[in-house]
């Protein structure tokens, strides 16, 4: 009996004495991450935006869901409002074109976030709202 105890123990001191070597401290191993461009600006010739359509935009906005998911300065849930205003050229295809996505939704401009369709909005609201967006291009 005794001779079973004194193994028992030297089991129990063996798997403690390798738990405690695999668990040691490991040196901090630097992560090298690739920058990638989130804004990825597209070329073009931009057009300016009459400051009573921005300020309808803004209004129209004001009284959506947008602020849901995005903000002005920084992404959120979506991509900010200014990030969108660096990407895109302000001229009446992209308007267009922002202003559709805006009615039917969409993915992939942005990564991961799925824009939510709003079909209630009219079209040339949307427009208004995406001019303003983009107005606001530092």
């Amino acid at each position: 009996m005794f001779r079973k105890q004194n193994i028992l123990f030297i089991i129990f001191i063996l798997f403690t004495s390798c738990f405690l070597l695999c668990c040691k401290n490991k040196p901090e191993q630097k992560i090298v991450r690739k920058s990638i461009d989130y804004i990825r600006a597209i070329p073009g010739v931009s057009d300016s935006i009459p400051a009573e359509i921005a300020e309808k935009g803004k209004v129209l906005i004001a009284y959506s869901d947008c602020y849901t998911c995005h903000k002005i300065n920084e992404r959120s849930v979506g991509p900010a409002f200014k990030d969108i205003a660096k990407r895109y050229p302000v001229n009446r295809a992209y308007i267009e074109m922002l202003a559709q996505k805006v009615i039917m939704g969409g993915s992939r401009s942005w990564g991961y976030p799925i824009m939510t369709p709003h079909p209630k909005l009219k079209l040339e609201e949307a427009k208004i709202m995406v001019s303003y967006i983009l107005s606001m291009k530092e």
